[in-house]
């Protein structure tokens, strides 16, 4: 498999009124094209600011990202935001849908962005009726359940075929059936691009191909073909840890 991420030495520090917080220390990871990977960990390991930093949203201290054999924080302004647009897919917990639009026009937001508008009312119809909301088109985000608003954020990550999409906690505020469904329809409609998502929960796993463990801002351990009930041990392992 070619790899289409690579971390080296990856350092993220904050600045805290007087205090200096070590958020990532040194981690290094590869991530292959086509996987889905979760990334795990106890609160305040650095899982969420790992992932804004591969989305080249947030620039890293010290190190190196690549993606897709380039580094996103060596570009220009104008090329960051095409890359964002046009290479990179987002999920966050909240959906950050516009309420005022309907959910054809969220799921259209991105191509307006990045200006790659040709054929994109008849993909995002399609990618619509993928996510079983074929017939909500028209509806505004206040009008959906939580799980139908999440899927019209899959639906908005996939509109301009990015190579990898990046989904923090996509099932946090989801009740587990909602919560299956929406990973197994990030699966299928990725349609080959690379996933990463920032989860708690074990039973995520059951669709990735690997979990990457944080603890502390560092890589703990990465397991392959991860079982929902070795992830909650691990994970329960390492909150323990925390707290000693």
């Amino acid at each position: 498999m070619t790899n289409l991420i690579e971390v080296q030495n990856l350092t993220k520090n904050y600045i805290m009124g007087d205090v200096e917080v070590q958020a990532l220390r040194g981690i290094s990871l590869t991530i292959a094209e086509g996987e889905m990977v979760a990334i795990m960990g106890p609160s305040g390991s650095g899982k969420s600011t790992l992932l804004y930093i591969l989305g080249a949203l947030d620039p890293p201290s010290g190190g190196t990202v690549t993606l897709d054999g380039r580094n996103p924080f060596e570009l220009a302004d104008k090329e960051l935001a095409a890359f964002r647009n046009k290479q990179v897919g987002f999920v966050f917990q909240d959906h950050c849908l516009l309420p005022q639009c309907s959910v054809l026009e969220n799921v259209l937001v991105p191509t307006l962005v990045a200006d790659s508008r040709n054929g994109a009312m008849e993909r995002a119809r399609t990618l619509l009726g993928q996510v079983g909301l074929g017939a909500r088109m028209d509806h505004r985000p206040g009008e959906l359940s939580g799980g139908e608003q999440q899927r019209v954020a899959i639906a908005r990550a996939l509109i301009t075929r990015p190579d990898v999409i990046f989904a923090d906690e996509p099932t946090g505020a989801l009740d587990p059936h909602t919560a299956v469904g929406v990973l197994r329809l990030l699966r299928e409609a990725a349609d080959g691009a690379t996933v990463l998502i920032v989860t708690h929960d074990p039973q995520v796993t059951r669709f990735c191909d690997r979990a990457v463990f944080l603890h502390a801002g560092r890589v703990d351990r990465v397991l392959a073909e991860p079982e929902p009930a070795v992830v909650a041990r691990v994970l329960h392992e390492l909150g323990e840890r925390g707290r000693s």
